[in-house]
């Protein structure tokens, strides 16, 4: 695809400016707005959404289509591993073991 011929850039342009805005307007928030219990409860709620939507659209999505494949069953694992507290290193170790063994099987 050719960017100068799509018309694509100045939808780029516009998301640049749109980014650059809300950076500013960062900037006009009060202080005190930020240090309150209740921002800091918000702001952590809101990054473990993200997260969570972030790892469940990796999961289930391939292009348009939603599916069910090794990296629902290395998720499972993986949330398994996590819940008993195991460490890091081997979430990661199970999640990888768990895709490629259903990948194998499948």
């Amino acid at each position: 695809m050719n960017l100068v011929d799509s018309g694509l850039w100045p939808w780029i342009l516009a998301a640049c400016a749109v980014a650059f805005v809300t950076k500013l307007a960062g900037y006009a928030v009060p202080a005190r707005w930020l240090q309150s219990p209740r921002m800091g409860q918000v702001a952590a709620c809101m990054t473990v959404a993200l997260l969570t939507a972030l790892t469940v659209m990796n999961t289930f999505a391939s292009g348009m289509a939603l599916v069910l494949d090794a990296r629902l069953a290395s998720l499972v694992v993986a949330a398994v591993a996590l819940w008993l507290r195991a460490p890091f290193l081997l979430v990661v170790v199970l999640g990888a073991a768990a895709a490629a063994l259903v990948r194998w099987l499948v």
